[in-house]
C-alpha cells in the first residue's frame, strides 16, 4: 500500500506558535485478476422485527441467498438474526462445512418476528466473528428503531470501533424510512465500514450485493496509523470523521480494510509552538501497518513529517498548499450535513437548508476559483438535496445525508466501494 503526506504549509516563523495541517493519501493495491484470494468472514445480523415482514424480509433472504453462492467453500459464514432477542440461525463456520443447500434452507425459514433489539443482535454478531478468531466484516440489516436494549448512538460507535481494533469491520444497510439512521451511520463509521440507505426492497438487495462485492475484493486487512509527534508538538486534532484513540505516545487511527485499487485521504492538525532555531525540524513520525491480501503478511511504513522554520517576514508569504484546503472544504461539507441531519431529525426543516446552503456557498466560491471534481460532485449533491428539501420527507432527506456522510467519513477518494447503492436505486 502506498501513503504520502502533504503539509499544508511547509514552513513556520521562528519564534511563532502555529499548526499545520497533514493530509495523508492512502492508495490500496489492484487485485490481481485471476489470482485465488484468501478466505473472508461474512457475518450478516439481521432484522427480523415485524416490520421486516413481507417484501423487505423476502428481499433481505434473497440478497444472502445470492451471497451464499458467490462465497468459496473456504469462506466464513454465519448468520444472526434478531427481533426483541437475537438467536443465532447459521452457526459461524466454512461454507463447505455448513452446506449451501442447508444454509439457504435455513435462510428461507427465516419469518418476523416482534420489537427491535438492535444491540442484541450486533454484540451476538461480534460474538461469532470473534469465535473463529479471523479478521471479518459484520453487516447489519434492519428497517427499525432501535426500541429495547442499547439505544445510544455513542455507544454503538464505540463498540464497532473495539471492533475495528480487532480488524473486524461493521457495515450497515437501513431499508425503508423507519430505520435509525443515526445508529446505523454510527456503527459503521466508527467500524471503518460503509452504511446505505435503501429505501425500497430491492435497493437493499442491491446494497448487499454491492458490499459483498467489496468484502471479495479487498486487497488490504486491519489498516492502522499511529501518529507519534515529536516533543515540540503540542496538540494533534484528527479532522476526518474516523476511529482514533490516544496513546502514551501519539494517536492511533483505525483505517480498517481497503478494497482493490480504493483511495482515501486523512486531515491532521498538529500545534507546533515558537521554534527557536531556523531550518528543518520532525514534528512527527507516521506508522501505517497493515496485512496485505491474498498473502496476509504483515507490513510497516515509517514516515517522518518535518516542517521548514524560516524568518518571519519569510514565512508571512507562505501560501496554503490548495488541495489540503480543498480537502478541509471538503471535510466542512460533511459536517454541514451531520447539522442538517441533526435539524432534520427535529423536524426543523430550514434549519437543515440554511446548513446546507452555507455549505453550498463555500463549494461553490471554492469552484469558481478553482476547478475540481471533487468539490464538483458535492455541489451537484448539495444542489439536488435543496431541491429534494421541498420534495421529499425530512425522514428520507435525514437518511439520504447520513449515508453519503458515513461514505465519505473514511476519506473516500477512489473507485465506488462496497455497500455503495448507486444513486438511482436509493430513492
Amino acid at each position: 500500500m502506498h501513503i504520502n503526506a502533504v503539509l499544508d504549509l511547509d514552513v513556520v516563523a521562528l519564534e511563532e506558535d502555529d499548526s499545520v495541517t497533514v493530509m495523508l493519501e492512502f492508495a490500496a493495491p489492484e487485485q490481481v485478476q485471476d489470482a485465488e484470494r484468501s478466505p473472508h468472514t461474512a457475518v450478516i445480523v439481521l432484522d427480523r422485527s415485524g416490520s421486516m415482514a413481507g417484501e423487505r424480509l423476502a428481499s433481505a433472504k434473497g440478497a444472502l441467498t445470492s451471497l451464499i453462492d458467490r462465497l468459496d467453500d473456504s469462506d466464513h459464514f454465519g448468520l444472526v438474526v434478531f427481533d426483541d432477542e437475537a438467536q443465532v440461525a447459521v452457526p459461524t463456520n466454512t461454507v463447505d462445512a455448513l452446506g449451501r443447500p442447508a444454509v439457504k434452507h435455513v435462510i428461507a425459514a427465516i419469518g418476523p418476528g416482534g420489537t427491535t433489539d438492535l444491540s442484541s443482535g450486533y454484540l451476538r454478531g461480534l460474538q461469532e466473528v470473534r469465535r473463529v478468531g479471523t479478521a471479518g466484516t459484520l453487516l447489519v440489516l434492519s428497517d427499525g428503531h432501535a426500541n429495547t436494549g442499547i439505544t445510544d448512538p455513542s455507544v454503538f460507535r464505540q463498540m464497532a470501533a473495539g471492533a475495528a481494533a480487532e480488524a473486524i469491520t461493521t457495515s450497515s444497510v437501513g431499508i425503508g424510512l423507519d430505520y435509525d439512521d443515526l445508529i446505523l451511520s454510527e456503527m459503521a463509521i466508527g467500524g471503518t465500514g460503509n452504511h446505505s440507505f435503501a429505501e425500497e426492497a430491492d435497493s437493499a438487495a442491491a446494497a448487499v450485493a454491492g458490499e459483498i462485492a467489496g468484502l471479495l475484493s479487498k486487497t488490504v486487512q486491519a489498516g492502522s496509523l499511529l501518529i507519534k509527534p515529536t516533543q515540540d508538538v503540542v496538540s494533534i486534532a484528527l479532522l476526518s470523521d474516523v476511529p482514533s484513540q490516544g496513546l502514551a505516545d501519539g494517536v492511533l487511527v483505525e483505517l480498517g480494510d481497503f478494497y482493490s485499487g480504493e483511495q482515501r485521504r486523512l486531515l491532521v492538525t498538529l500545534g507546533v509552538p515558537a521554534m527557536a532555531a531556523l531550518g528543518l525540524a520532525q514534528v512527527a513520525q507516521l506508522h501505517l501497518n497493515y496485512v496485505s491480501v491474498p498473502d496476509l503478511q504483515a507490513h510497516t511504513v515509517t514516515i517522518p513529517v518535518s516542517v521548514n522554520v524560516v524568518p518571519g517576514d519569510v514565512a508571512k508569504g507562505r501560501v496554503p498548499d490548495p488541495v489540503v484546503q480543498r480537502e478541509k472544504l471538503l471535510l466542512g461539507a460533511q459536517s454541514a450535513k451531520r447539522s442538517s441531519e441533526q435539524a432534520l431529525r427535529r423536524g426543523d426543516v430550514e434549519s437543515a437548508r440554511a446548513a446546507m446552503r452555507l455549505s453550498l456557498d463555500d463549494l461553490t466560491a471554492a469552484l469558481a476559483h478553482s476547478p475540481s471534481p471533487e468539490i464538483d460532485e458535492e455541489v451537484g449533491f448539495t444542489e439536488h438535496s435543496l431541491q429534494e428539501l421541498d420534495l421529499r420527507e425530512a425522514t428520507y432527506m435525514s437518511r439520504r445525508l447520513s449515508s453519503d456522510r458515513a461514505k465519505k467519513a473514511r476519506g473516500y477518494r477512489g473507485r465506488a466501494q462496497g455497500g455503495q447503492v448507486p444513486e438511482d436505486e436509493s430513492r
